[in-house]
C-alpha cells in the first residue's frame, strides 16, 4: 500500500479503535454530509415557527425572524449535543431542532390570550423543571431492552411516513396543486435517483445519494417550472437574532403546566432517539450518556426563548440519514450544526435552502424514514419470542403508536394533557412498550410458560431418561416410533406406565 492510500485508510479508520461516532472525515466530506443533514431536517425545523407565528398573527417579516432564530438556536443545540461539554451532550450524531410535540400546545397558549410572550415564558420554566428531573429519565436505560428499542425505532420510522407523503404531495394542503401528478412525479423521480445512485455509484456517491438526489431533483423542478427562487433576494442578507425581540417573557401557571407535559413527551422521545441512534451507530449508550443528552436538550430549550425560539429536541428523521448513509461520525452532524448557525445569521442562504421544492424532500424522505423503520425491524429480529410475551409487547405497542397516525383526531375529545402525550405516535409506542415490558418481563408474578396464543412458541424439551431408551437408528414417522430394525415400538401414556 502506497503512502497516500495509507493516509486515506488512516483518516477513514480514525476512531474505529474507539467509538464509531468519534470517526473524523476530511473537512470537505464532513461539511457535505453535514449539509445533507440540514436539507433533511430543514422542512421540519421551519414548520413550527411558521405555524406558531401565523397563530400569533405575525407578519411575514416577524415570522422570518422566528425562522432565523430557530435555525440559529437549533445549530447551537446540535453543536452542544454532538461535541458535548461536561454533563451536557450525548456526543452522538443527533440533530437538534424545534420539536413538533409542543406546536399544538403553543398555539393553544397563544389563542388563550397569553401571546407569544407567554409561550416563551412557559418554555423557559418547563425546561428548567425538565432539567431538574433528567436524572430520573437517565435511569430508565435498563427498561429499554431490544424488544422496547426495536419497537420504538420501528414506530419512529412509521410515524414519519405521513410527513414524507405530505411533502411529496406539495406540503401545503391548501395549494391548488396539492397532490398533483406533477408533485408526486417529482417526488418519485427524486426517490428513483436516490435508489439509482445507491446502486450504481461509488461508495462516496452512495453515501451522498440523498444530497445529490435533492440537487438533481431541484434541477428537474427548475426545468419544469416547479421551483421558485424569486424570493431568495428579498430581505436581509445578514441578521443576528435580537434577544427578546418580541418583548420579555411572561409566566402563566396554566401555560407552564401545559408546557411541562410537552417537556415530558420531549424527554421520552429524545431518550428513544438517543437509544435508536446508539443502536444504529453500534456504540454503548448508558444512563450517563442519556442523562447528558437530555440535559443538553433541556438547557438548549431553556435558553432558546432568549433568542426567540422554542423547545429543542432530537430530530428522528436524521436518525434515518445516519442509518442509510452509514456515516456515523458525530462531527459530521456538528458541521450540520455550524451550517444551521450560519443559515440563522445569513437569512439569504436560508432562503436558498427553503427554495428546494417540497416534493423533492418527500421523495428522499420516503427512503430515509423507511430506513428508520427497517433499522427497528432489524433490532426486533434479535428478540427472543419463545416462552415469553414479547410478541404481544411489540404488537400492542406498535398498534397503539399507529392510532394517532391512522386517526389524527382520535384523542380530540380527551383532556388536553392526555392528547398532548398520546397525540405523538412515538411517545405512545414508547409508553406502551415500557409499561408492557415491565408487566410481562419484570413483574413476573402470575406468568406461566404458555400464557396465551400470543406466545410465539415453546422450546422442545426431551428428558435424558427418555433418550436412554432409544437405540442408534430409531426414528419417528407418521406419529409412530420405529426402531432401527423397522419395527414399531409401542408408546404408553404416562398414566398407564405408572400402573405397572
Amino acid at each position: 500500500m502506497n503512502t497516500k492510500k495509507k493516509l486515506a485508510a488512516a483518516a477513514a479508520g480514525k476512531g474505529a479503535k474507539g467509538r464509531p461516532e468519534d470517526q473524523r472525515l476530511p473537512i470537505g466530506s464532513t461539511f457535505a454530509y453535514g449539509f445533507q443533514h440540514v436539507l433533511t431536517m430543514y422542512g421540519g425545523i421551519i414548520a413550527p415557527p411558521l405555524i406558531i407565528g401565523a397563530a400569533a398573527g405575525m407578519n411575514s417579516q416577524d415570522i422570518g425572524l422566528l425562522i432565523a432564530a430557530c435555525l440559529f438556536v437549533g445549530g447551537l443545540a446540535t453543536i452542544l449535543q454532538t461535541v458535548g461539554i461536561p454533563f451536557f451532550g450525548s456526543q452522538l450524531p443527533l440533530v437538534q431542532g424545534v420539536s413538533f410535540a409542543g406546536v399544538s400546545t403553543m398555539v393553544a397558549i397563544v389563542h388563550g390570550g397569553g401571546g407569544i410572550q407567554a409561550v416563551f415564558g412557559s418554555v423557559i420554566a418547563a425546561s428548567l423543571i425538565g432539567l431538574l428531573i433528567t436524572p430520573l429519565f437517565s435511569k430508565i436505560i435498563r427498561f429499554f431492552p431490544p424488544v422496547v428499542t426495536g419497537t420504538v425505532i420501528t414506530t419512529i420510522g412509521l410515524t414519519l411516513m405521513p410527513v414524507a407523503a405530505n411533502w411529496a404531495m406539495g406540503g401545503n394542503n391548501k395549494a391548488p396543486n396539492y397532490g398533483s401528478v406533477a408533485n408526486i412525479g417529482l417526488a418519485a423521480a427524486t426517490m428513483g435517483i436516490v435508489l439509482l445512485l445507491s446502486k450504481v455509484g461509488s461508495a462516496a456517491i452512495s453515501r451522498l445519494s440523498i444530497l445529490l438526489a435533492m440537487v438533481l431533483g431541484t434541477l428537474i423542478a427548475v426545468a419544469f417550472g416547479m421551483a421558485d427562487f424569486s424570493k431568495v433576494g428579498q430581505g436581509e442578507i445578514v441578521a443576528f437574532p435580537t434577544p427578546f425581540a418580541f418583548g420579555p417573557p411572561t409566566f402563566e401557571a396554566a401555560a407552564i403546566i401545559s408546557m411541562l407535559i410537552v417537556i415530558l413527551v420531549t424527554l421520552t422521545e429524545t431518550s428513544a432517539d438517543i437509544i435508536a441512534v446508539g443502536e444504529i451507530v453500534g456504540t454503548k449508550v448508558d444512563s450517563k450518556r442519556i442523562g447528558n443528552g437530555l440535559r443538553a436538550d433541556m438547557l438548549s430549550s431553556a435558553i432558546s426563548p432568549l433568542f426567540n425560539s422554542f423547545t429543542q429536541s432530537a430530530f428522528a428523521q436524521n436518525v434515518g440519514l445516519v442509518a442509510i448513509t452509514g456515516v456515523k461520525s458525530r462531527f459530521v452532524v456538528s458541521a450540520g450544526g455550524v451550517i444551521l448557525v450560519v443559515l440563522g445569521l445569513l437569512p439569504v442562504l436560508g432562503r436558498v435552502v427553503a427554495a428546494v421544492p417540497t416534493p423533492v424532500l418527500g421523495g428522499a424522505g420516503v427512503v430515509l424514514f423507511g430506513t428508520v423503520a427497517a433499522s427497528g425491524i432489524r433490532t426486533l429480529s434479535k428478540v427472543d419470542y419463545k416462552n415469553n410475551m414479547n410478541l404481544i409487547v411489540v404488537a400492542a405497542s406498535i398498534g397503539f403508536g399507529m392510532i394517532p397516525i391512522a386517526a389524527p383526531a382520535f384523542y380530540d375529545q380527551f383532556p388536553s394533557w392526555f392528547g398532548t402525550i398520546f397525540h405523538s405516535g412515538i411517545s405512545s409506542a414508547a409508553v406502551m412498550a415500557i409499561l408492557l415490558n415491565l408487566l410481562f418481563n419484570h413483574l413476573r408474578a402470575g406468568n406461566s410458560d404458555n400464557q396465551s396464543v400470543f406466545v410465539a412458541g415453546t422450546e422442545r424439551l426431551v428428558r435424558a431418561e427418555d433418550l436412554r431408551c432409544l437405540a442408534e437408528g430409531d426414528r419417528f414417522e407418521n406419529g409412530k416410533l420405529i426402531d432401527c430394525d423397522g419395527k414399531e415400538v409401542p408408546i404408553q401414556s404416562a398414566e398407564k406406565a405408572s400402573e405397572h
